[in-house]
């Protein structure tokens, strides 16, 4: 872990929010690479689980809602909270189910009892800082989709099963944030509501753990890295009428990286009841209204990128590479002048940064020798590398790296677009 977080700081993956302060426990920024990828990764999620998908329809909600909605859904009861436990010498406070020990593991001291802890975050709306003000910051995407089932019904007149999807920030005030930005108080998921007949129910939940996981395998994650867990009744959400995770295996052991839960209809029946209005999806032919049950594929942004890079991260005798697949990578193609004091490669090099960068993201870097140039695209995950050399100035050819392989090939200027896309379909 103490490598992959240094490489993200190094090269611009991840920082820590509010550095030149200290610090904010539990918060992070993406530099320009992590955004490049996160970025990346949420489009091909839109493209895989929205855009491919002619039921699923998109969404875009606000962060702060009407707080009577986390009412309803049961996040301001007891459903929604924490196991706390707090040290009498040194006031560090921790989750009850992550001590392995009965001590304070900070300082040895005491350990309060057990008590509730509510992770929603708190916030006024209005000038006036008093109850009939508090909002919360949402503290997750789901419940938007929920509240505006009508709304995509009366729009688009969907037939079952379909589904509502978005991409958006959540807020939890996590007692213990920590393992980089795996767990967070800031955090981005990609979540899908698929609403189906109650027949279907088994058979839905066992068709998105299986989609979720070939997802997972495209994205080019080792399959031996991953895992189902299936949640033992006890330890199921308020909602939940049975969850499956799909589980990483991180530095720190195996934890969960995508939650496949059958809400069943809890969350448009509690809608029903607190808001007075039904939430019923009503047969075109038949006129008979169901409440829909629910199949929620939920994933955070943020952890999965911490897979992909950890999964993607090598170390070889002489070189660190960041193996991402190309379709994840922030930069697909680095160009190279193989000198930067002979001014006709430099142009020659800028003629053909200029004309790649039309279609693709392209690195440029003439800085320090050829060598260690190839080095840092290798620990940044760039696929392909391509130099301007004398032979480029004689016959219009260029040499392209491999970063996997480090293997080189000699190809017209005049082809590259077309073999950089045709090895990104591939």
């Amino acid at each position: 872990m103490e490598k992959i977080v240094s490489l993200a700081k190094r090269r611009g993956f991840v920082y820590p929010s509010s550095e030149i302060y200290g610090g904010f426990s539990g918060f992070w920024d993406f530099g320009p690479l992590g955004v490049e990828l996160k970025n990346n990764l949420k489009s091909i999620w839109w493209e895989e689980f929205v855009q491919s998908h002619d039921e699923i329809f998109g969404l875009d909600s606000s962060i702060i809602m009407n707080p009577k909605i986390w009412e309803a859904s049961g996040h301001t009861g007891s459903g929604f909270t924490d196991p706390l436990r707090e040290c009498k010498n040194c006031h560090h406070r921790f989750r009850s189910d992550d001590l392995k020990t009965l001590a304070c593991p900070d300082c040895g001291g005491q350990l309060t009892e057990e008590k509730k802890f509510n992770i929603l975050v708190k916030t006024y709306i209005g000038p006036v800082e008093d109850k009939s003000a508090l909002a919360y910051l949402r503290g997750e995407t789901a419940q938007a989709i929920f509240v505006n089932f009508n709304n995509i019904i009366d729009s688009f007149h969907p037939q079952i099963p379909f589904g509502i999807a978005q991409i958006g920030k959540a807020f939890r005030n996590e007692i213990t944030p920590g393992n980089f930005f795996f767990r967070s108080r800031e955090f981005e998921q990609m979540e899908l509501e698929y609403f189906i007949e109650p027949i279907e129910d088994e058979k839905m939940f066992k068709y998105w753990r299986s989609y979720c996981l070939g997802f997972l395998h495209g994205l080019g994650l080792n399959p031996d890295n991953l895992r189902f867990y299936d949640h033992p009744k006890e330890k199921l959400s308020h909602y939940s009428k049975g969850t499956t995770d799909i589980e990483y295996h991180f530095p720190f052991g195996w934890s969960e990286l995508w939650g496949i839960a059958r809400r069943g209809n809890y969350d448009l029946s509690k809608h029903t009841k607190y808001s007075g209005k039904k939430l019923i999806y009503k047969n075109p032919t038949t006129n008979q209204e169901i409440v829909p049950y629910v199949i929620e594929p939920s994933v955070g942004v943020d952890r999965l990128i911490l897979a992909i890079l950890i999964d993607a991260f090598f170390e070889e005798e002489k070189r660190v590479v960041l193996r991402l697949s190309p379709k994840l990578a922030p930069f697909k193609v680095a160009v190279f002048p193989l000198v930067s004091n002979k001014e006709e490669l430099v142009e020659k090099a800028r003629i053909v940064y200029q004309d790649l960068r039309k279609n693709l993201m392209v690195a440029w870097d003439d800085r320090g020798n050829i060598g260690k140039r190839y080095f840092a695209q290798d620990e940044i995950g760039t696929p392909w590398c391509v130099t301007i050399d004398y032979d480029t100035l004689k016959d219009d050819t260029v040499t392209i790296r491999d970063r996997d392989t480090t293997k080189q090939i000699r190809e017209k200027v005049s082809s590259l677009n077309s073999y950089f896309q045709k090895k990104l379909e591939d």
